[in-house]
């Protein structure tokens, strides 16, 4: 079948992924590597469902894309307030 070296594929590029978020030389390297690795997880999904048959996966699938999406704004936001934080009292510090 066509559709088992786009698996394959995928794979590969969700342990590129883990790789990147491992090793990441930035805090927001990492996060983008969570971000496609969920994005790979969802195509994933996606494929499965259909050399399975199983078209009530794509529901799994969307279902995981609002969560990642959502997750990935939440640690950005989380991490923005953070930085802002650390500015703000530096600030008064000096002061």
């Amino acid at each position: 079948m066509i559709f088992y070296p786009v698996v394959f594929a995928l794979l590969v590029t969700m342990a590129l992924a883990i790789v990147r978020a491992v090793k990441g030389p930035s805090l927001y390297d990492r996060v983008l590597a969570v971000n496609m690795f969920g994005t790979k997880t969802v195509l994933f999904l996606a494929v499965a469902s259909y050399l399975m048959g199983r078209p009530d996966f794509l529901d799994l699938a969307l279902a995981y894309a609002l969560i990642n999406s959502i997750g990935v704004m939440a640690v950005l936001q989380f991490f923005q307030s953070r930085e802002f934080r650390r500015r703000y009292e530096h600030r008064h510090e000096a002061e």
